[in-house]
């Protein structure tokens, strides 16, 4: 799964990098390194300029909420459950075909944690977790594949401009070899010359999974972090920084804690 990543690029470098129209941002998000569901974040999609308008969809950048509440859900707390999308399901499964269908986003992070067992117990006689901050070996946006929906708030007027809620979910799969050992799920990169394929509401289904490829092997790199970050309330970018290698616990998987790593800061 994909419960928890960092996201700290000004809304203007995203606007560049992925060639957005249009900025639908009205108040920059903070940087945040602790990105947790129910947060808002940054989403890339691609919409028409205005409702029925027959002009091809415009690229945008837009604060969706994290945990996607479908268009037919009696009650929006069904998104705190919808923060992930299983590749394998997600044409299928009802909280997610509609918007793979028509209404899929990019969501750019700086990388995301994962929490592997260690040998080490709590006081309840349950192993320790220790957290791995994984990233692009390259230090590049890395672009998660998402779903979004709009849901309508029957509580509201309809000249409340808080009647519509956008949200958004991750799509995972398994995960390659290496990052397979700290968790068996990580989220879907889209590659850049995919993006417009995959952002288009206007792709066949029949090819959407082909757009999806796990994240080739090499491509990312995985390093023990603080336990800090397992509290959503601690946020900075001492978060992302390597584990001192006298402070990394004793049974990890060897090719995680390469000494080389320090290197790759």
């Amino acid at each position: 799964m994909c419960g928890r990543y960092a996201s700290s690029r000004r809304p203007e470098d995203l606007v560049e990098e992925f060639e957005v129209v249009e900025s639908r941002v009205p108040t920059p998000l903070a940087p945040d390194f602790n990105v947790a569901p129910t947060k808002e974040v940054y989403a890339v999609v691609e919409r028409p300029p205005t409702k029925d308008s027959p002009e091809p969809p415009e690229r945008q950048l837009r604060v969706l909420r994290w945990g996607l509440v479908p268009s037919w859900a009696k009650d929006p707390a069904i998104g705190n459950r919808m923060i992930n999308a299983r590749m394998e399901t997600v044409a299928e499964k009802p909280a997610f075909r509609r918007a793979f269908a028509a209404r899929r986003c990019l969501l750019p992070a700086d990388g995301y944690f994962e929490w592997y067992p260690t040998e080490q117990l709590t006081s309840r006689g349950k192993p320790r977790k220790q957290p791995f901050f994984i990233r692009p070996r390259d230090h590049g946006t890395l672009a998660m594949a998402g779903l979004y929906e709009i849901w309508r708030d029957p509580t509201r007027a309809d000249d409340d401009p808080e009647r519509f809620r956008w949200t958004c979910t991750v799509i995972t799969t398994q995960a390659e070899d290496t990052l397979g050992h700290i968790h068996d799920r990580m989220p879907l990169m889209v590659e850049r010359e995919r993006w417009s394929s995959w952002l288009d509401p206007r792709t066949a289904g029949d090819s959407l999974l082909g757009l999806l490829t796990p994240a080739s092997p090499g491509l990312l790199e995985a390093y023990p972090v603080s336990t800090l970050v397992s509290n959503v309330r601690n946020n900075g970018p001492e978060l992302l920084e390597p584990l001192p290698l006298e402070e990394v616990p004793a049974g990890l998987p060897a090719d995680l804690t390469d000494p080389a790593r320090q290197d790759r800061r």
